[in-house]
């Protein structure tokens, strides 16, 4: 019935947003600025209706949830950093039936998710910032679900990955796209020397790390890269453990997934993380025999 038109690996950094504004760091984030952009004309150009984002940015501390309210609209302020992110105005609309959809299926293969329709709950900016650039007319209905994820499997993202593909795939009339929006290494400069690092990454071992990673997607190593991700996710400093990472590349068929991922903003530090805009293409999926099993034993701080 549906269609997962267009998958992808997104940035999310606040820096974006200041990038927008008068000061020294006016037009320092273009380029991610422009991928965002980029990722949206595809969208519309595939006819995609929704966008659902595995928001690292949502922490939850028991069970999976989709925000699927009918309408988002407000100014937003980021608790985290004030400094980059202060009164910016969102407004998109939502799609409170494809989140029900989306929340049934992932508990229907064992992943515990609710859907949140009747909310005042706001994105966070891991969605927020995305659909600045990517929705900046609502043409897109917005779906967040969250992907900060404290007390979770790995295994179990990859599952909810899987699931909802399939009630897309199965149960809902229209064509979506599924972002992650985090960063690969997520280890930020230690405080009072951000600045110094704001186009740069932690430590030589975090870039090396990255790099290699993004080089195993571009050459569609990902027997490889899913065996390596919990490690990756705990000595990589992996944003919100890599659940995002974990949802879409379950969504895209885990180990089996075939193909090679075509990079739309080079990679680059922020703060001493490491960031990217990066599509993977979505490829025939038959079955989910891949998948790993629920709820298996747990690798410190990065669940599998």
């Amino acid at each position: 019935m549906g269609k997962l038109a267009l998958a992808a690996k997104i940035t999310h950094v606040p820096s974006m947003y200041l990038s927008e504004l008068p000061g020294p760091r006016q037009g320092f984030r273009q380029e991610a600025i422009d991928g965002h952009i980029e990722i949206g004309r595809r969208c519309r150009e595939l006819g995609v209706d929704t966008i659902v984002v595995f928001d690292t940015h949502w922490l939850v501390n028991a069970g999976y949830h989709v925000n699927c309210a009918p309408h988002f609209k407000g100014l937003y302020t980021s608790n985290e950093l004030p400094h980059f992110i202060s009164n910016m105005a969102f407004e998109f609309p939502g799609n409170p039936a494809l989140g029900k959809l989306l929340a049934a299926a992932a508990t229907e293969l064992g992943v515990e998710t609710l859907a949140h329709d009747a909310t005042s709950l706001a994105p966070e900016y891991g969605t927020l910032v995305p659909m600045r650039y990517m929705n900046q007319d609502q043409h897109f209905k917005v779906i967040s679900v969250s992907a900060l994820c404290t007390s979770h499997y790995l295994n179990d993202s990859v599952r909810l990955g899987w699931a909802m593909r399939k009630a897309v795939e199965e149960h809902y009339d229209g064509t979506v796209a599924f972002l992650a929006s985090g960063s690969l290494s997520h280890r930020f400069a230690q405080n009072g020397q951000a600045p110094e690092f704001a186009t740069k990454i932690w430590s030589p071992f975090l870039e090396r790390l990255d790099r290699q990673v993004i080089e195993m997607w571009q050459n569609g190593e990902w027997q490889d890269f899913c065996a390596m991700l919990p490690e990756y996710a705990v000595k990589g400093h992996g944003e919100g453990f890599m659940h995002d990472t974990a949802m879409l590349l379950g969504a895209l068929g885990w180990s089996n997934y075939d193909a090679k991922v075509e990079v739309i903003t080079p990679y680059f530090g922020a703060s001493g993380t490491g960031q990217i805009n990066a599509l993977f293409p979505v490829t025939p999926q038959a079955d989910c025999s891949v998948l790993p099993p629920a709820q298996a034993s747990a690798v410190a701080g990065g669940r599998l």
